[in-house]
This record gives structure tokens, C-alpha cells and sequence, in this order.
């Protein structure tokens, strides 16, 4: 029998796939010693197999039973005893952290008549009956879909006929109406009673918890964050200690390091008298976790040590979840937190500092995507800035845009070309496809640890929260600053700094980050740049963690550049070559009158005129590219794209002409001529059609002046004393044939420019592995070929069948709703299918010529996850737009140092 049911004594943190992260965590805590209270896990499996049939396994209930008689033998306490009630929460727990997109419910147990058994146990009544009206509202709204707004609405109406402001303020006969009131809209929404059963209660809430792994917003993150759509969550069922028993009482979440800067000490937020969803739900504005130390000093000190404990044992800043129930201590859940880019660079750096992680260990706590959010540009400090009001700095950054209220308009005014700012009181679960959008987010209410805050530094989204100055009425879709006579309305444009925590009315102008300036500078101009010592310190923290990842990597990292600003700049971003320069984009604009006189020619004569014009152009090009390169291989493509994109379009064309002809004007015989040509050359799937070497087969002379001006530039260079390393590429080569051709062409014209020039040119040419034809005869391939590379963009869309141009806006949001796939294969490789491809490929190549140089020049090369998957595969380089250069060089170092984990592991 299939074990679903495990105490928190029975497992540890490295069960995470079982556990998940929560019940691995609290499992490893009770090893710990740490005061937990009484729980067991339900698997990920038990999640899993409720959502392939419907319906949990049978033999769930039956481990549940056993797993709580005897949570309730520990705590002394029985779930539904009418004087002495077992209360229970019950939250979910995914492997990864999903902050917010998954439900909770609290104080199960309460009914009718255990609300008074613990109202006479704990003798407060006010406590009890709060209890119960939470869990009528958890319950209805997580379990039930009952709308959220109901029972809130209900609450502001109590709060209101009393004239007070805070949950707290309400006295025991108020939350008896307001339960009333909770179970009247339960019964008008469903058609039945509040369930009494506690039994019922929690059974139902369990599977709430299960059906929520498929919520729109848990997939939505899931996607974002990339995590696997089928992994299922754990179920966390544990024994209640309540934070809302008064002023002794209270709940809170703290870190044992500031998630938004890095900064050491101890950081969080705390409420008295609440319980643990008030301070993630942002409902209270809280108190700094210093206040704890003045309210009850002995719970705060036994904090503090155990703080202490987990971060040492973790060796990582630590995310902790506690309540205080009348002056005793308990820690409801751990995990490793979530941190912004910043904090993310510095705390690496001090842990390193402080001897508890290695510098390997290091670049594993940071990745590209992260320093890609450090080189985003920030507010010019000089600016002129009308502010606005104030928050708490939440998640850095710089945003600027049109204020939006709702997801339905941050996903408009985003999908017209704006930029958006979401504007909230608080934000909750069902606004995480707003956040994604938007550029920043900004709420009145909430701290630093409450959902938005979280969810945006997960994000890494600029986040502004607690703004009490601020008015928002979601209804009248205005935000009032209180005090003025300020009025902002949908679409007016603000300015938020995550760092600060200000917001500014209207455009701000922003200025490049001092990481950015680093990276193109050097440490020296980075740290400059920096206006204070924590921007400092991240300028050499990111320094630091960039050259051990430098000095760990395997991969190498070229960029894909053909303008000689576009190749400067990637070698000013450390690039050690490029891996590919794309030499279509040479023959647009003016040049591109030269394309249509090959095209339009009628014998060779006349092509050799076009070419006799383009031959210096494409020499001049290429001078500047391999100078600028100097010493550093250069991978030079030859022309790829089919004719069309030189020539008008057929269809303008043709209604260009027709106009003419309708008004009687005359059409010339060069635009008689051009027209044959296009409707010649028209082609039904073009991508698949007459490109690449086809092309430079068809017409033998375009790819000749090509290789002829690469060899007379790099002879050019010579002679001054430089020392190019140009490599040809051939690209869309699909038989051994193809290449043989043409790399018999180049090497007559390349020995043409030796003997003329007198100088030896050590030209390599290699082919574009872009077909899956081509990938899987490469064997074949490489008696041709002095290295390869994978076009993975292409190659993609070949072994999918996918029109890249069309299926993205066509068909991907089905698909990933379907589970099809997690993430858009043209992003990240497709690990299974085109990277098979990708393996396969580069295992009979070396097969045949174990020296063949071997790399990778598709957008994915500058991917992550990809990157990881080229070094196990064992690529030499990846080859990637220029601002991606930094992010690559970071994981191709992660990249090795995992792999070697791996291997000893």
C-alpha cells in the first residue's frame, strides 16, 4: 500500500519531491528541536493521484485518521470535542515556493458548539468567536468559490454601523452578528449551512488544497517561474496555536536577513492580537519585528536563537512563519526566502565572507535572470521629481506607467504597447495575472512580508507597498492622496522606486545602473558609479561572483553581433568571440537596390555588376567587424533568408500596379520586370525554401563575393598588423553534398587572395546545423566541416513543424494551458526533442573527428536553463545577443560547478 501520510517526525529537508518544501522544512525543524506544532504531511503523490482521477485514493482517509488520533494523543486535544476542540490549519506546500498562489484554512474544527467549548476553555470569547468567523470566510471562499468580496463587504458594514476602523476593535456580540452574517451568505450561495461536521471541514479543505494546483494563477506563476505543471502539492494538516488570543498574542514573518537589500540583521513584520494571513494579506499595516522585543522580550530572545539555528543549518537566508499564543513561541514553517536581485548578489558575497557557504556554492545562489535585473536602468537621482507619497521599498527598481486598477486593464493597456503600474489597496492571489504585466506595483495597505511585496520580489517586479497616504477607490477607479487635492484616474502616469519606496507623479528619467556600467566598464567605473556603500558593495559583490564563475566555466561565451558597435559592446561584456554575424542585415537599406539587380539580372554578366558594387561593401563591413574582434574567432554567416525579404511584397505589389494601371498611368518595364520577379520567386512557406545554401547554390556568385570580401578583409588586417580569425558558416545544409560544394569554392577563392595578397589566411568552415536532417547524418557532415553550430531557432521550428512567426499568437496560451509544454520551446530547448537533436549531433561528430568544435548560436544561448543542458551535453560554446553575454558567462560557470556536483554527488 502506497504510503500518503507522513508525521512531521518521519521525514527531512531533502524530501522535498515527496514532502514538499513546507512539510520537508517542518519535518527538518522537529528534528531541530524547534517548537512545531503537531502536524503530518499529505504527499505530492496523494495530489497527484486525486487529480488523474478526481477523486482521492481510498486508503488516504484511513492514513489521515491515524495520522490525526495521534497528532491529537501529542497535543491532548480532540478534533470536534465540544470542551476542549482540536483547531487545525491546512496549507498547501508545492516542492517550490509559490507564495500566495495556493490556499489555507485556518481554526478547522469550529462549529456552533466547539466556538463555546473554546471560548469557555480559553475564557476569551472574543478570541473564539474571531476564530470562527475566520475560518467561515477562509472556508467559504477557498473551499466554496464563494466570492471574497462578500464577506468583506460584511465586515466593513460591521466595522462601520460601530464607527471603528480596525478588526480588533470589534467586540464578542459584533463577531457573533458578523458569524451570522458569514453563515447567511453561505447558505445563499451554496443552498446549504455552513458545514458543523469538523471532520467535513477538513476533508473538503484538503481537497481545496489539491484542486488549487490548478488554479489560473497557480499555472500562470508556474509558467513564469518555470516550474513543472505536474509535480502536485503536499498538504500540510496541523495542529492551531493562535496568534488573535489577545495582547500577549500575535503573529508575524521575518527573515534572518533583509530580503530586499541583503543587508544583515534580523528583518519581518509583526501584528499583536492576528493571526498569520492578516500580515500576508497586507489587510493591517504592521509592526517592525523590533516592536516584539519591547511587547514580550523572552519570546523575541528565543526567536533570535532560533534564527540563529536555521540560517547556520540551512546556511542561507532563511523565511520564517511563528505565533505567539500568550507568551509561547511557535514557528509554524522555514524556508530558504525568496530575495531580490540585489540581495540575492550580497548576501552570496557575505555568506562567502562569513565562511558558511564556499565561492561554488555561491554562483548557485544567483543566476542570469537576476543579474539581468541588476543591469535594468534606475531613476536619475538629479532629476527633477515631483513626489507624491512615501511607501515601504518592497522589491527595487524603477517603474514608470500608466496607472491600472484591475488585471483586465493592466492586460489591455500591456498588450497596446504600455507600460502599467498596478494600483491596489492590497493585493491577493487573484491578481497575480495584473502583476506579471505590469511594470510595477504599488498598494496603500501591507509590509514588506505581505503578498505583494513577495510575489513581486519573487518576480523580480519594482514593488512599493504600505502607502497609507493613499486613497484607492477600486470602485471609482481614483487614487486620492489624503491631505491634497491630488486625483489620479486610469491612465495617468506615475513613477515608482522600489529602492526608496517614493512615488512620483509623471515620467521620471532613468540612468544606467552602476552594475550595467560595471559590466561594460570594469569594477573601477562601477563602483563610481554607485551613489552609496550597499550599491558599492553589490558592485563588488557581482564582481566577485562573476569572475569565479568565469574561472569555473567549461562553455565559452561568443555573441551574435554584426554591427561594429553591437561587437564592441559584447566584447566589452566579455565575450570571447562571435559566434555568429548574420550578413543579411548588411544589404538592407541602401544596399538592398544591389539585391534586386541580382535578383532581376538576366545573365551573369549582370550579376557580376551588382556583385563588382557589393564586393567593397561587404569587405568594409567585415574590416570593422574582425578589428574589432581582433584575435577573437569570428563566425561570419553567409546570406541565410529567401529572396522575398529583398523584394517588395507581392501582394503591395500587385495593388501598387493595379492602382496604376486603373488610373491610366504607365507602368515602366523595370517595374514590369520586378513584378515577374517577385511572382516568380514567390514562395507558399519561404522559410523552407529557396535560403541559405540553396541560395548560394542557386546563385554561385552571392556566396562567392561573400567569402571573397571575408578573405580580403582579414588579408586587409594582416597587413596592418592585426590578427583576424574569421570563420565561415554555411548555413541551412541539409546533405554532406551541399557543403562539399561550396567549401570547394571557398577554398579555391581563399587560396585566390593568399597568392595575390602574399599572406596565409587560417580560415575555418564549418556548417549551420539548423535541420533535422543535418543533425542527425552529422557524422557524414563533418569530413566537410570544421565545426558546427546549432541554429536552434530554426532548427526548432523544423522539428516541430512550427512557423515561429505565426504559432506563438496562433496556438502556445492552448498549449500551455494544456500542459502541452511549460515554456515556449523557442525559449528554452525543448530538452527531449530538439535537444536530442542537439545531442545526437554533436556525439557522432565527435565520433568522427573528436577535435570538431561544436556550439550552439540560437536565441537559446542565451537561456539559463539552456545553457545548463549545452554543458552536459558537452558543447564547447553558446553564442547570444551581447546584453545577454553577462547573464550567460554567470550560468555557464553555475553550469560547471553543478555538473560537478552532480558527478561526485
Amino acid at each position: 500500500m502506497t504510503t500518503y501520510v507522513f508525521a512531521f517526525t518521519e521525514g527531512d529537508k531533502d524530501q522535498k519531491d515527496l514532502l514538499g518544501g513546507k512539510g520537508a522544512n517542518l519535518a527538518e525543524m522537529m528534528k531541530l528541536g524547534i517548537p512545531v506544532p503537531a502536524g503530518f504531511t499529505i504527499t505530492t503523490e496523494a495530489c497527484r493521484a486525486y487529480l488523474a482521477k478526481g477523486e482521492a485514493p481510498e486508503t488516504l482517509e484511513v492514513q489521515v485518521t491515524t495520522a490525526l488520533r495521534q497528532m491529537e494523543s501529542e497535543m491532548g486535544k480532540r478534533l470536534g470535542d465540544a470542551k476542549n476542540p482540536l483547531l487545525l490549519s491546512v496549507r498547501s506546500g508545492a516542492k517550490f515556493s509559490m507564495p500566495g498562489m495556493m490556499e489555507t484554512v485556518l481554526n478547522i474544527g469550529l462549529n456552533d458548539e466547539t466556538v463555546e467549548g473554546l471560548a469557555a476553555k480559553s475564557g476569551n470569547a472574543r478570541f473564539a468567536w474571531d476564530s470562527y468567523r475566520r475560518l467561515i470566510q477562509m472556508f467559504g471562499k477557498t473551499v466554496q468559490d464563494i466570492e471574497g468580496e462578500f464577506f468583506s463587504d460584511a465586515l466593513e458594514a460591521a466595522k462601520e454601523k460601530r464607527n471603528i476602523h480596525l478588526d480588533t476593535d470589534l467586540d464578542v456580540e459584533a463577531l457573533k452578528e458578523i458569524v451570522a452574517d458569514y453563515k447567511a451568505i453561505v447558505e445563499r450561495e451554496t443552498g446549504a449551512s455552513f458545514p458543523q461536521d469538523p471532520r467535513e471541514q477538513m476533508d473538503a479543505a484538503i481537497e481545496a488544497v489539491f484542486r488549487s494546483w490548478n488554479t489560473d494563477r497557480a499555472k500562470i506563476y508556474r509558467r513564469r517561474e518555470r516550474i513543472p505543471h505536474d509535480l502536485g502539492t503536499a498538504v500540510n494538516v496541523q495542529a492551531m496555536v493562535f496568534g488573535n488570543m489577545g495582547e500577549k498574542s500575535g503573529t508575524g514573518v521575518c527573515f534572518t536577513r533583509d530580503p530586499s537589500t541583503g543587508h544583515t540583521g534580523v528583518y519581518g513584520d509583526y501584528l499583536v492580537n492576528a493571526q498569520g494571513e492578516d500580515v500576508v494579506a497586507g489587510i493591517r499595516n504592521t509592526l517592525p519585528l523590533d516592536a516584539l522585543a519591547e511587547l514580550d522580550r523572552k519570546s523575541y530572545d528565543e526567536l533570535m536563537e532560533n534564527l540563529r539555528v536555521l540560517e547556520t543549518h540551512y546556511r542561507d537566508m532563511c523565511d520564517i512563519e511563528f505565533t505567539v499564543e500568550e507568551g509561547k513561541l511557535w514557528l509554524l514553517q522555514t524556508r530558504v526566502g525568496k530575495r531580490t536581485a540585489s540581495a540575492a548578489f550580497r548576501i552570496a558575497r557575505q555568506l562567502v565572507d562569513e565562511r558558511l557557504i564556499t565561492r561554488d556554492e555561491a554562483i548557485g545562489r544567483v543566476n542570469g535572470e537576476q543579474l539581468t535585473q541588476l543591469l535594468f536602468p534606475q531613476f536619475d537621482e538629479d532629476a527633477d521629481k515631483i513626489t507624491l507619497t512615501k511607501g515601504m521599498a518592497a522589491s527595487p527598481g524603477a517603474a514608470v506607467g500608466e496607472v491600472v486598477f484591475n488585471n483586465a486593464q493592466a492586460v489591455e493597456r500591456t498588450n497596446a504597447g504600455a507600460d502599467v503600474i498596478l494600483v491596489r489597496r492590497e493585493t491577493n492571489p487573484d491578481d497575480l495575472e495584473g502583476m506579471v504585466v505590469a511594470s510595477g506595483i504599488l498598494t496603500a495597505r501591507g509590509g514588506k512580508t505581505s503578498h505583494a511585496a513577495v510575489v513581486a520580489r519573487g518576480m523580480g517586479r519594482c514593488c512599493v507597498v504600505g502607502a497609507e497616504e493613499l486613497y484607492v477607490d477600486e470602485a471609482a477607479q481614483t487614487v486620492t492622496i489624503r491631505g491634497s487635492d491630488i486625483n489620479l484616474k486610469a491612465g495617468d502616469i506615475i513613477a515608482i522606486d522600489g529602492t526608496s519606496g517614493h512615488v512620483y507623479k509623471g515620467d521620471v528619467p532613468v540612468v544606467p545602473s552602476p552594475v550595467s556600467i560595471y559590466i561594460e566598464e570594469g569594477l573601477d567605473a562601477g563602483l563610481a558609479a554607485a551613489q552609496d556603500e550597499p550599491t558599492k558593495d553589490l558592485v563588488a559583490s557581482v564582481d566577485l561572483l562573476l569572475r569565479h564563475a568565469d574561472s569555473r566555466a567549461r562553455l565559452t561565451v561568443r555573441a551574435n553581433a554584426e554591427a561594429p558597435e553591437d561587437v564592441i559592446r559584447a566584447r566589452k561584456f566579455g565575450a570571447t568571440g562571435i559566434g555568429l554575424c548574420r550578413t543579411e542585415h548588411m544589404f538592407l537599406g541602401d544596399r538592398r537596390k544591389f539585391i534586386e539587380q541580382v535578383i532581376l539580372a538576366e545573365n551573369e554578366e549582370e550579376q557580376q555588376r551588382a556583385f563588382d558594387v557589393l564586393g567593397p561593401l561587404q569587405k568594409g563591413d567585415f574590416v570593422e567587424i574582425l578589428k574589432a574582434m581582433d584575435g577573437l574567432p569570428t563566425t561570419i554567416r553567409l546570406v541565410d533568408p529567401p529572396l522575398h525579404e529583398f523584394l517588395p511584397d507581392l501582394r503591395d505589389l500587385s495593388v501598387k500596379l493595379a492602382v496604376k494601371e486603373a488610373l491610366g498611368e504607365d507602368i515602366t518595364d523595370e517595374e514590369r520586370k520586378l513584378f515577374k520577379a517577385v511572382r516568380e520567386t514567390h514562395e507558399q512557406n519561404p522559410m523552407l525554401g529557396l535560403r541559405g545554401v540553396r541560395l548560394g547554390l542557386k546563385i554561385r556568385g552571392l556566396f562567392a563575393m561573400q567569402i571573397a570580401a571575408i578573405a580580403e578583409a582579414a588579408a586587409d588586417l594582416i597587413e596592418q598588423g592585426g590578427d583576424p580569425k574569421p570563420e565561415i558558416m554555411v548555413p541551412l545544409v541539409g546533405s554532406v553534398r551541399e557543403l562539399q560544394i561550396i567549401r570547394g569554392d571557398a577554398e579555391e577563392i581563399i587560396a585566390e587572395v593568399e597568392k595575390s595578397r602574399g599572406v596565409t589566411l587560417d580560415i575555418e568552415i564549418g556548417a549551420m546545423i539548423e535541420l533535422p536532417r543535418a543533425a542527425i547524418t552529422a557524422d557524414s557532415l563533418t569530413e566537410e566541416s570544421d565545426f558546427f553550430s546549432f541554429g536552434t531557432n530554426d532548427l526548432t521550428q523544423t522539428a516541430w513543424g512550427f512557423s515561429r512567426d505565426d504559432v506563438e499568437a496562433e496556438f502556445f496560451n492552448e498549449y500551455f494551458d494544456l500542459g502541452v509544454f511549460g515554456v515556449s520551446p523557442f525559449e528554452s530547448i525543448d530538452v527531449r526533442g530538439v535537444g536530442k537533436l542537439v545531442e545526437i549531433g554533436m556525439k557522432s561528430a565527435r565520433a568522427v573527428k573528436p577535435s570538431i568544435k561544436v556550439g550552439v548560436c540560437g536565441e537559446h544561448g542565451g537561456d539559463p536553463q539552456s545553457i545548463h543542458f549545452f554543458h552536459e551535453v558537452g558543447l564547447d560554446y553558446v553564442s547570444c545577443s551581447p546584453f545577454r553575454v553577462p547573464v550567460a558567462r554567470l550560468e555557464a560557470g553555475r553550469a560547471a560547478v553543478s555538473n560537478e556536483a552532480d558527478a561526485t554527488a
